[in-house]
Order: structure tokens, then sequence, then C-alpha cells
């Protein structure tokens, strides 16, 4: 059972999933910059790692600067220049980073932009532990990674001072008290609400 979920009305459990959901709040943060920078291309020290036992990917086949729509050329032309010395996996993923761009609202890319300042903002430090923090969550089961989407929704609908609080009991345990709670927790019977 992952700490996260519901489990009641439990003080306990509260303070459990507040301290997850600031943890989770940073990620899914940081989630969306990361994705946004492997899909746009700007964050070519962000590398993907392949799960043992999966298939290698296909190489991409290079890509010549005139396939790329007039739009697409118009967004990457920082890279005209040197477009036919990229690796064809930088090539594809600019290509795919500038359809996703272009198909954003002007709302989303607002949005996108405002990550990726703060993103750029962060020490390496920050960066380095976000990008650590993705790939554990990304190597969660599904299942799993669906629970701690759905659970940071609910936390973020709590009231502003309710998930201050909470944050506020997580912050003061010392990381003995939550391994122990979240040990506990997980071996608990699931209470509803």
């Amino acid at each position: 059972m992952g700490i996260l979920e519901k489990r009641g009305p439990a003080r306990g459990a509260a303070i459990a999933a507040a301290g997850a959901a600031a943890g989770c709040e940073a990620m899914t943060r940081a989630v969306l910059i990361v994705l946004w920078l492997m899909t746009a291309g700007a964050g070519s020290g962000v590398a993907q790692q392949v799960s043992p036992g999966a298939a290698a990917p296909a190489a991409a086949a290079p890509k010549s600067w005139n396939e790329l729509s007039p739009a697409q050329q118009q967004l990457l032309q920082t890279y005209r220049g040197q477009w036919s010395s990229l690796p064809p996996e930088r090539q594809q993923a600019l290509a795919n980073g500038s359809n996703r761009w272009l198909a954003m609202t002007p709302q989303q890319r607002a949005s996108a932009q405002q990550r990726f300042s703060e993103w750029r903002a962060m020490p390496p430090e920050q960066r380095q532990e976000l990008r650590e923090r993705w790939q554990r969550f990304k190597s969660l089961p599904p299942e799993q990674q669906d629970r701690v989407r759905e659970q940071y929704r609910q936390f973020r609908q709590m009231p502003a001072e309710r998930r201050l609080e909470l944050r506020k009991m997580w912050r003061q345990m010392t990381p003995e008290q939550r391994r122990r709670f979240i040990e506990r927790r997980g071996q608990a019977p699931h209470r509803g609400r």
C-alpha cells in the first residue's frame, strides 16, 4: 500500500498524505518541467532510462531542416545553422517538442514558460534531485503512479490552510519517524471514509 492511499479521517494518515504531497507537489512540478524539457529538447542533459527487459528504442532517422514545417522552422531557427550536425535523436526531440509547443494554447505556453523559468533558476543540485525523484516516480508500477496522481489531486483540493498545517506536521517529523509511520500505515487495514 502506498503512502498516499486514502485512509479515512485519521490524523496520521492526513499527515502522511501531507508529507508525501509536499514532496509530490515538488515532484509533480518537476515532472511537468522535465516532461516539457524532454519533449521540447531543452533538457539535453535529461536522459531517459530504458527499463530492464524493455526493447531498445529504434534509432531516430536524421531529419532534414526542410522536412520541418515553416512554423517549426521559425520556432527552431536558433538551430538552423547546426541542424544537420545534431544527433538524429536530438533532431527528433526538437521536432516533437516544437509540434507540442505549436499545439499548445497561449495559456499552456505561458504556464510552460513559467515552469521552465523556475527550472532554470534552480540550483543544479535541486534540478538533479528533481530528476532523481522523476526517475523514482517513473519506476513505480502504473497503478501506483495513478494512485499518487489521484491523491495529489485530492490533496490539492483541500483548503490551503489545511495543506499548510499537514505539511508543517510532516516536516517536523524526523526521517525515522516518517519511515516508521509509513511502514505502520502500510500494515494497517484500509478504513474507508
